[in-house]
Order: structure tokens, then sequence, then C-alpha cells
């Protein structure tokens, strides 16, 4: 079933979220977190993705993003079933994961709603990609993925917050670098 949120410029800047199946609180755990910013990472470095803005939430990860290939659908679809698969092995490898029998069941759960799906369902299938079509656009859903850990009270700052790019525009070390875009961008 589609949403209406395709890609269809396929190197056009896009807003992209990435949600877990039943908003489950994956990344509290910095063990998925850091599988999340190793697979951008690989996607920067061989398949064409510009980073242009990330936040990882809890429970999904908004980017900022563009191919220069023209195959962002392809590196999205890639990027999830890698993260999906790989973080799901180390839920399953893990013994000091408590929320395992759970998460496992709700994976299953969703995959069986699914034709399309093996085993278990990790993402969500929609993307919800928003085409940039303007600066001003642009800017508005950076500084709106920005303060996602201001409003969600994990930060008082939004460059406080390790898992996002308002630390590379804040000129601060940041666990992925990114393509800055021209506009400066508040901080607080």
């Amino acid at each position: 079933m589609t949403t209406g949120y395709q890609i269809k410029e396929q190197t056009g800047l896009h807003y992209l979220t990435f949600q877990v199946v039943d908003w489950i609180d994956i990344f509290t755990r910095q063990v998925y977190r850091d599988i999340a910013i190793d697979s951008l990472l690989y996607c920067t470095q061989n398949k064409g993705l510009q980073i242009f803005g990330f936040v990882i939430m809890s429970n999904h990860i908004h980017i900022i993003a563009n191919s220069t290939t023209g195959k962002l659908s392809d590196t999205v679809r890639d990027f999830k079933k890698f993260t999906s698969r790989k973080i799901i092995k180390e839920i399953i490898d893990n013994p000091q994961e408590s929320r395992k029998e759970w998460m496992l069941s709700r994976f299953s759960y969703n995959a069986n709603q699914h034709s399309r799906n093996e085993k278990y369902q990790f993402w969500t299938h929609e993307n919800h990609a928003i085409y940039l079509f303007s600066p001003d656009f642009t800017q508005e859903k950076l500084e709106y993925m920005h303060n996602n850990p201001v409003r969600a009270a994990i930060v008082q700052y939004p460059e406080d917050y390790l898992y996002s790019s308002a630390r590379n525009y804040a000129e601060m070390d940041s666990v992925l670098e990114v393509v800055k875009l021209d506009r400066v961008l508040k901080t607080y």
C-alpha cells in the first residue's frame, strides 16, 4: 500500500523518516544507534548517499539526503534491509537484551502482516519521503529535525544531542559527518 510519500526525484533532496514498527524504542540502546550510524556512513562512502542532516530518536530516524548516483530509493532499501538484519541479529545474540522476547514477537507479528516479509519486520515499509523544493522548506525541515530531542525533553539544546547533525552545524564533534547546507542554522 502506497502512502503518497514516494521518492520520485531520485537525485533530489529529500526529508526521509524511517520508523520502527509499532514505534518500538529500539534506539534507546547505543549498540543499535551505532549500527544505524555505521550503515549511514557506509552508504555515504559506497552508495552515493549525501547526508545534509540527521537525527536518531528512540524509535525513528530522520535524514535529509540525496543521491549522487540517482538511486536514492535503492540506497534507502539497502540501508533498511541491512540495518534490520544486523539489529535483529544483535538482539538475538545479546544475552543482556532484556526486551528480546517481546521485541522479536512484535517484529514477527508485523512480518506476518505482509506477504513480502520473511521472519521479522523491523522497519515500516514507508519512508515518508518529502521532496525539499526550496531552501526555506529545507531549513524548516532541518530545524524541525534538530529540535526533535528538545521537544522530547532529552536535551535542552539541539546541539547537545550526540546522535544529531545539530552538532555538525554547531561546529562540534559528531558521530557522522554531513554535507552542511549553506544557510546558517539557529542554535540555542
